[in-house]
């Protein structure tokens, strides 16, 4: 140890310092995703490319640039390309996404000028810092790890760092903490290892590689008894990767360490090193380690291998968007999206429908084709090809051969994750490799050394890495304004309902910085919205461009939708809507749409190829007051409509009800007759048969139809409530609560228990059983607490005089109604109180008139005398 202190320059072990500090700070930054990350990322990576060349000039030796860094070295180069502002019509010949954006959504807002190929410079800007950063950070490693104590004191790090991310996790399990320290809970996110790392699959894909580290270092550290803290370390992170329960993580961890088993084999076969017994005994530790995290989440890993038990969930998965993506990057072949602009820019290319902001493509392949065009896919081909270089030097060791499986296993969970995305897997990787493609001592450089370019440590090389460095620190200053800023900063100006100006040349100040961020022109229309029909026009003059970034965005839709409605363009408005929800916003027909149609073609134009939707909008038409006429009319459109689609019947079925509803029973026996024309089998087509019966007045028919459905069906639980429904509306409350008590042990859902606890405490309440009612009633409100089944307690109890209690049911639903709807219940719980205090009054008075209780109280040494009024 001493003598590589000796031999190396002060510079170096500098240098050697930073590297260790960011390897550290990158987990604490929350795996990397900190904001923060990128000041001390910038300024560490520099600051240890600067030492080691300073070193490298100290000892006369030459700074190499391995195969490895080209990748790096032109990624940085493409970021720039894609920030120079440029022309529309090289533009349109470089990028025609980026310029018909500009042509359609920027240019007639004013916004004329040059335009960069990046669809959000901003995020461009960042990752231009950051790749600057990770080619320093590798090309100091190089030349720090030519020194094997030095390469070894860092590999020991990035060992080390990751055992300590599994103690914390560790240590948070077992005091029960579900925040990270007590502090940060994770508001997104529910891992089950609490550690820095939100996502299970970037702490999985850390820990995989540090594990393999730590293997290597075990294998190779001499004597024996120094490897015990290696190995400890590697079977920690190892733990740590199965607690993780990442699927992906799991299966390529368990890969890389079978991968190393192979490579070892193939090494003694060729007459390597003996050290088959301690690979073996080491590898065989680390699997026991495996076997006892499976035992400990064994429930978990079970459950979570059923959710991708077949290749149908697997398509449902990630993966099922690969397609999407990939058409998405065929629209960027020349230099990509921008490097970082994916989730601003994927919505327009997005088409199905998803509830999360999906910020990254999940696939390493992917992220270069959609951010960084065909060169993008060169740079990977170029970074696969480098490392297969790596794999093919002939006197790979054992620690070696163990970081280069983990790296191995770490791109192959990229194809399925985006660990690499983040600073904290992508340091340690580059470290990694750093530490295997340094320059090889003399006399033991292989012919893979002429694939590596020495540069003399020359003052003007020193000086190009200073400014590389200033580069990298004044891009994080363009690069500050972030996507998520800009949206907040916006939203909370329109919440506040600023004035509509300022809030428009807020917008145009911040679309001009995200050009393809759609939210921002959501925000500004719905400003403009507030003003009505008279903000109309530059609503749907912002809206249109949302819905061209972000065709399947369903608010913009209802946006839309209104202020066509606000302009008399009905047809559209209504269309809108309907866009709305084939977008996934399921309330926008029901809870919005519905209250403003007047005619059955507002109807139709709002209603998609569904006939399930179609029926609850006839329902919905037909429980509103006055409104019964057009469900109506609007179900005979719909018949026709569908007509030879699965549903019609339905469609007829609500068409009885509704006549039956209305009294109309001539019309209701001619649609149940063309029920039973249709589907003459089915279970509600005699339901419905029954139904006409008994509007008609024939009730024991009706009765006895229901008793021999049921007989057919014993274990239809909804046909039990109905037929338990209508004997109690007969007057057979007896039989009713014999029905009920039938089906009592097939219930299993707690909404069917609470409705039957609810009808026996109706028939007990028919029978005058109030006690017994109200324990049933206290029962079904526990098992679903609604106002409604609150309010059903309270007025039991008031029934009995209980006013207390029934005050406090009352109280009870009170805090589940919203805050518009509760006067009448505060009005009901003052007068409960009242009834209470008078009756308490009354009681009093009565037992101090009478004699026997006045004896009583003496007995029992209370005061002999009644109190004495003023």
């Amino acid at each position: 140890m001493a003598s590589s202190y000796r031999s190396c320059s002060r510079y170096t072990r500098l240098a050697e310092a930073a590297l260790a500090a960011l390897v550290v700070v990158c987990p604490l930054a929350l795996g990397g995703a900190a904001r923060w990350v990128s000041w001390p990322l910038m300024g560490l990576a520099g600051a240890a490319a600067v030492l080691a060349g300073i070193g490298a000039r100290r000892q006369g030796q030459s700074l190499r640039f391995p195969l490895l860094a080209v990748p790096l070295a032109a990624s940085v180069v493409l970021c720039a390309v894609q920030l120079v502002p440029l022309p529309q019509g090289l533009l349109r010949v470089l990028s025609p996404e980026a310029a018909a954006l500009r042509e359609f959504a920027l240019e007639p807002l004013g916004l004329t000028g040059a335009r960069p190929v990046s669809l959000d410079p901003s995020a461009t800007w960042r990752e231009l810092s950051k790749h600057l950063a990770y080619l320093l950070t590798f090309l100091a490693a190089v030349q720090v790890c030519r020194a094997r104590d030095s390469r070894r004191r860092l590999l020991a790090v990035v060992a080390f760092s990751g055992a300590a991310v599994v103690v914390v996790g560790l240590g948070h399990g077992l005091l029960g903490v579900h925040s990270l320290f007590g502090l940060r809970p994770w508001v997104h996110a529910r891992p089950t290892l609490v550690t820095f790392f939100a996502n299970p699959n970037h702490l999985a894909g850390f820990l995989g590689l540090t594990a393999s580290v730590g293997v290597g270092l075990a294998l190779t550290t001499r004597p024996r008894s120094k490897a015990l803290p290696f190995a400890l370390a590697a079977g920690a992170s190892g733990l740590g990767v199965v607690l993780s329960l990442s699927r992906g993580g799991i299966v390529f961890f368990l890969f890389g360490q079978a991968l190393l088993m192979l490579w070892l084999v193939r090494q003694r076969r060729e007459g390597g090193a003996p050290r088959w017994a301690r690979s073996t005994a080491a590898l065989l530790g680390l699997l026991a380690v495996l076997a006892v995290g499976a035992y400990v989440a064994a429930d978990q890993l079970w459950a979570e291998a059923r959710s991708a038990d077949s290749l149908e969930k697997l398509g449902q998965s990630k993966v099922s968007l690969w397609p999407m993506m990939a058409r998405a990057a065929l629209e960027f072949p020349v230099l990509g999206m921008g490097r970082g602009a994916f989730e601003a820019a994927f919505p327009r290319y997005q088409s199905e429908p998803n509830p999360n902001t999906l910020t990254h493509p999940e696939n390493a392949v992917l992220q270069a084709a959609t951010e960084l065009g065909l060169p993008g896919l060169l740079l990977l081909a170029v970074a696969v090809w480098g490392f297969v270089r790596l794999l093919r030097r002939e006197d790979l060791d054992a620690l070696e051969l163990a970081a280069l499986s983990g790296v191995a296993a770490l791109g192959l969970h990229n194809l399925f994750d985006f660990s690499w995305e983040l600073p904290a897997c992508a340091v340690a990787t580059l470290l990694v490799l750093g530490a295997v493609a340094r320059p090889r001592e003399r006399g033991k450089a292989t012919a893979t050394e002429g694939t590596q370019v020495s540069l003399a440590p020359s003052l003007v090389l020193l000086g190009s890495v200073v400014v590389l460095m200033g580069v990298g620190l004044l891009a994080l200053v363009p690069g500050a304004h972030r996507l998520a800023d800009a949206e907040a900063e916006l939203a909370a100006l329109v919440a506040a309902r600023g004035p509509v100006d300022a809030v428009h040349a807020k917008g145009l100040e911040l679309i001009d910085r995200h050009p393809s961020d759609y939210l921002l022109y959501r925000l500004v229309a719905s400003a403009h919205a507030s003003r009505g029909g008279e903000g109309a026009g530059d609503t749907l003059a912002f809206v249109n461009r949302a819905l061209y970034l972000a065709p399947r965005d369903s608010v913009s839709h209802r946006v839309a939708g209104r202020a066509l409605l606000s302009l008399g363009r009905r047809s559209q408005g209504f269309l809108e809507y309907r866009l709305a929800h084939e977008a996934g916003d399921t309330g926008a027909l029901l809870g919005e749409a519905i209250r403003r149609v007047r005619t059955v073609e507002d109807l139709s134009s709002m209603t998609p190829a569904s006939t399930e939707v179609a029926g609850r909008l006839m329902d919905s038409l037909r429980n509103t007051p006055g409104r019964q006429e057009l469900a109506l009319a609007y179900g005979a459109w719909a018949r026709e409509h569908f007509e030879g689609q699965h549903g019609v019947t339905e469609l007829w079925a609500r068409e009885a009800r509704l006549r039956l509803q209305r009294k109309e029973l001539p019309e209701a026996e001619a649609a149940c007759t063309e029920v039973e024309r249709r589907e003459p089998e089915r279970l509600d087509t005699a339901l419905l048969r029954a139904e006409v019966l008994k509007g008609k007045g024939e009730r024991d028919a009706s009765l006895g139809a229901v008793e021999a459905l049921r007989a057919r069906h014993p274990a239809n639980v909804e046909l039990a409530f109905t037929l338990a429904s209508w004997q109690m509306e007969a007057g057979l409350t007896r039989r009713a609560r014999e029905t009920l008590q039938s089906v009592g042990g097939l219930i299993s859902d707690y909404r069917q228990r609470a409705l039957l606890l609810s009808m026996e405490a109706e028939g007990l309440e028919r029978e005058g059983f109030l006690t017994r009612a109200v324990e049933r009633r206290q029962t079904a409100a526990r098992l679903v607490p609604s106002p409604d089944a609150y309010f059903a307690v309270a007025r039991l109890q008031e029934t009995l005089r209980r006013y207390d209690a029934a005050a406090r049911s009352v109280r009870e639903g009170l805090g589940l109604l919203p805050p518009d709807s509760r006067e009448a219940a505060r009005a009901w719980v003052s007068r409960l109180e009242s009834a209470e205090e008078a009756r308490v009054a009354a009681r009093r008075k009565e037992l101090m008139e009478d004699p026997r209780a006045q004896e009583l109280e003496h007995l029992l040494g209370g005061p002999r005398e009644p109190p004495v009024e003023p």
